[in-house]
């Protein structure tokens, strides 16, 4: 019998977070790969709710070009 995943637990449930603030791209940066795209649930262990807030939080910033949407590569 194959052992069990690891269960992660939500650091947001975990701390008591209400809200997820767009305006805090250090918070944000854990939460998108090397290649900018979002993490999955899986990946971060985030609880549907907070994934849900994280995801549109990353989303406005970077609307309002606090986070950026591509990798740049310097030559």
């Amino acid at each position: 019998m194959p052992p069990k995943p690891k269960k992660y637990i939500c650091i947001f449930c975990k701390n008591g977070t209400k809200h997820i603030d767009y305006k805090d791209p250090k918070l944000l940066a854990g939460f998108i790969t090397y290649y900018r795209s979002i993490q999955s649930r899986f990946h971060t262990g985030n609880c549907l709710k907070h994934q849900k807030m994280i995801a549109s939080a990353i989303k406005k910033a970077r609307q309002m070009a606090l986070m950026p949407s591509v990798r740049y590569e310097s030559k």
